[in-house]
């Protein structure tokens, strides 16, 4: 097996609550991402985003490793890794400073960052990203880099997401079990945004809403800068729990009578007297169900779910910002008429978002559920990127530095 670190491998692990996806990809001649390993594996041990049995989070971790591994023929060290959960909370913040030298230095920005993060947060939290929105130098508005201009007063503006010390430790503590270093704890949402966004989306302003199995996150961009996160722990395991519940059949067979038959508006069901047999609990024979009531079931639970999500986005005041739309990801966004019922209820475009920007597996990795996994990727190659270019400007800095200090010493 050859070792990642002499090639630019890197390691998404999407832990949700339905499933766990570890995706590896390498950074081919062209600066693309390939997917060379793709491993995944029912999740047992969360509930609503948040690890509740260690053992068993660490069996499915454990297992869809080593799909990946073997598929990609090398062995995994190191992963970056996804958190979501009602824990999750986000703010916007401003921090202003004083330009040192009458131009903008990297010293000036992180001061900068250091003083938009110094908020209040309760003890049990800890702050998770901090993510410039713009910056403004004097009186001069909108500026996205600032790095060499001249002013006298820096001032950002900045998304802060925080989220629970605990929910965080759980997750790292699953992930080193399985003998793995965590790289970072990235948002999912925020993940979900690198692969299926495009640039004119996040400029002209959208909604992300990516629908998994037992959270659903929302991310808002207006101006090509993230301006509000939420989550809601209402998604796709909720529709599973109605379908179980009224039709009285057990949890497993209703998974599955919803993948196979289930449609989120009841117009779209083509024959209306087509029947499905309803396994029933114990030794009862299966009972007949049309595909109009099971229509009716679902239909009701996205719309209170959407419902949520629009109230969500008035709450934040957002809801009229978004002139690109919505885009819809996450497993249970493929259902059949989602998009629809999401244009019906929000009167904006609705799009599916697939993950894009990659090359190998883009037969199995261009599907919406492995949104997240293919955005840590996209996270992980650019905050790579990020360092190894602050490393060699951060040399040649340090060089005048020094020069300016023996200059000052000795004339």
């Amino acid at each position: 097996m050859s070792n990642p670190t002499a090639r630019k491998i890197i390691v998404g692990l999407d832990i949700g609550t339905s499933k766990v996806v570890a995706i590896v990809g390498e950074e081919n001649e062209e600066g693309e991402i390939e997917i060379i390993g793709l491993g995944t594996n029912p999740s047992k041990g969360l509930k609503k985003g948040v690890v509740v049995n260690i053992e068993s989070t660490v069996q499915s971790i454990q297992r869809a490793v080593e799909q990946a591994e073997l598929m990609a023929g090398c062995q995994i060290f190191s992963v970056y890794a996804g958190i979501a959960g009602s824990h999750i909370r986000s703010l916007n913040s401003h921090g202003i400073v004083a330009i040192r030298e009458r131009e903008v230095m990297r010293v000036d920005v992180d001061g900068v960052i250091d003083a938009a993060r110094a908020v209040a947060i309760p003890a049990d939290q800890k702050i998770l990203h901090v993510l410039p929105q713009d910056y403004l130098i004097d009186t001069q508005e909108g500026v996205k880099e600032p790095l060499g201009m001249s002013g006298v007063r820096l001032e950002a503006k900045v998304h802060l997401v925080t989220c629970a010390v605990n929910a965080a430790q759980n997750i790292e503590k699953c992930i080193e079990r399985c003998g793995l270093h965590v790289e970072n704890i990235i948002l999912e949402q925020l993940a979900s945004s690198y692969s299926v966004l495009t640039d004119d989306e996040r400029e002209l302003g959208v909604c992300l809403i990516d629908i998994g199995g037992g959270t659903t996150d929302i991310a808002v961009f207006t101006a090509g800068a993230i301006r509000h996160t939420a989550n809601i722990p209402i998604a796709g395991d909720q529709v599973t729990n109605d379908i179980a519940m009224a039709l009285r059949t057990p949890t497993q067979y209703a998974e599955d009578i919803k993948i196979r038959y289930a449609c989120a508006l009841t117009q779209f069901v083509a024959d209306l007297d087509e029947t499905i047999k309803v396994p029933s609990v114990g030794d009862r024979p299966p009972r007949d169900l049309s595909r109009q009531s099971l229509a009716e079931i679902v239909e009701q639970r996205y719309v209170e779910l959407l419902g949520l999500v629009q109230a969500e986005l008035r709450r934040s005041g957002y809801e009229d910002l978004i002139a690109a739309g919505i885009v819809l990801t996450g497993g249970s966004s493929k259902m059949k008429g989602m998009v629809e019922l999401t244009e019906e209820i929000f009167h904006v475009p609705v799009r599916l978002g697939s993950p894009v920007g990659i090359t190998g597996l883009k037969d199995v990795a261009e599907n919406p559920i492995h949104a997240t996994g293919v955005g840590l990727l996209h996270y992980g190659f650019k905050q790579l990127n990020e360092l190894q270019s602050i490393g060699s400007s951060g040399q040649v800095n340090n060089l005048l530095a020094k020069v300016k200090a023996w200059f000052k010493n000795n004339f």
